[in-house]
């Protein structure tokens, strides 16, 4: 079996970019109080960083596909991590936005490249394990890497929690210079046609449809988990963090044993299992609703798995891609998935509210039915075959 001692570098690469997108939630009363500025001014640092990786991971995908991959994540990682060291230097919103856009666009490289990377040097019977750990990287980020930066936010000053992302950023582009290995799947010269070639494919439209939909679904539940489970359990901030904890172990494990299905029995039925149980748990929260208050203890069971669930679509879906199209091609792919998945965050939180306008009790119905459509697609990607290159 070839050596996977890449393998942390890469997962510290997902990691690092996670908890980069994430941080500034901890830290965004004071940092809008210091600069003086509306919260909701301030809340456009995350609306540019996420329109700024979706927009462009496809592109960047297609201008590098014939350059090293070593040397795109390397490149990518110090752009990351000389976006976030500089932030302490700046001075005002204008140009925290411009390192913010920066930040996002080498982000938009250097995950996807993990991704890539991942999938081409994965023994192929392991390939499902492999990405599964990268994953957990982002995983890790929503346990650990957040709740640190917030930390150290409001110990040393919001500018500290933008530190810590180039610190982290750094501390993987020495790993990954270090272990990734020179050689890689590099493409061939394409023309603009190839950033759109693997929609060609009804499969992969298929795989890109059951990510938006089930990303939404969840993110419309996520973003107002803290309203419903007020008005379910009459759960304050203190038992929330218990509860996102336990809730973070149960998504670290859903995505090792995600990784695994996808390997032993196959990526499709890997993510088909993952959205029945995500939908099951959503129902039953529905249906809780109508005898609330429930115990805390119900609360705590049925949150486990719905984070468990929700963190093993991503690996199911992204090794159901790579079969699809093939590791030559799995670069942009994986591009184009990530990307996806950012659609399907805004859908869902646009969803999401909607649904708590209406009544939080219908915020499960809503995240359900968009998993149950993202379950549709199944029968359209169960069987993946390598698309031949052109």
């Amino acid at each position: 079996m070839r050596s996977s001692r890449w393998l942390p570098a890469l997962t510290l690469t997902a990691f690092a970019v996670q908890t980069d997108d994430f941080v500034v939630i901890g830290v965004l009363p004071g940092l809008a109080a210091d600069l003086a500025v509306p919260p909701s001014a301030a809340g456009q640092l995350v609306t540019l960083y996420s329109l700024g990786y979706a927009l462009t991971a496809p592109l960047w995908a297609l201008l590098l596909a014939r350059v090293p991959p070593r040397a795109v994540l390397t490149c990518s990682l110090a752009v990351f991590t000389a976006a976030n060291l500089a932030v302490p230097l700046t001075e005002g919103l204008g140009p925290l936005l411009a390192l913010r856009l920066l930040a996002a666009l080498s982000a938009a490289v250097a995950l996807p490249c993990a991704l890539a990377l991942t999938a081409a040097q994965a023994p192929p019977e392991r390939r499902g394990r492999h990405l599964a750990t990268v994953m957990t990287g982002l995983t890790g980020a929503v346990l650990l890497g957040v709740p640190l930066g917030a930390w150290a936010g409001g110990l040393f000053g919001w500018q500290a929690a933008f530190v810590l992302g180039g610190l982290l950023g750094a501390a993987a582009l020495a790993a990954s210079a270090a272990t990734v290995p020179a050689s890689g799947p590099v493409g061939e010269r394409r023309g603009p046609v190839d950033l759109i070639r693997p929609l060609a494919s009804r499969a992969v439209a298929a795989v890109l449809a059951a990510t938006v939909l089930t990303v939404a679904g969840n993110i419309a539940f996520q973003t107002y988990l803290a309203v419903f489970l007020a008005g379910l359990a009459g759960v304050g901030p203190t038992a929330l963090g218990a509860l996102l904890v336990a809730a973070g172990v149960g998504g670290l494990v859903g995505t090792r044993v995600s990784g695994t299905l996808a390997d032993r029995v196959g990526p499709g039925r890997a993510f088909a299992g993952a959205g029945a149980v995500f939908c099951a748990v959503m129902v039953a929260f529905a249906l809780l609703w109508w005898l609330r208050p429930v115990p805390v203890a119900v609360v705590a069971l049925l949150l486990v798995p719905w984070s468990a669930a929700a963190w093993a679509v991503p690996p199911a879906l992204q090794t159901l891609m790579v079969a699809r199209v093939g590791t030559r091609t799995a670069g942009r792919a994986l591009a184009v998935h990530s990307s996806s998945v950012h659609v399907g965050a805004a859908l869902g939180a646009v969803l999401g509210g909607a649904a708590v306008a209406l009544g939080p009790g219908l915020v499960p119905a809503a995240a359900a039915l968009a998993a149950a459509l993202g379950l549709a697609a199944v029968p359209l990607v169960r069987r993946p075959r390598p698309l031949p290159h052109p």
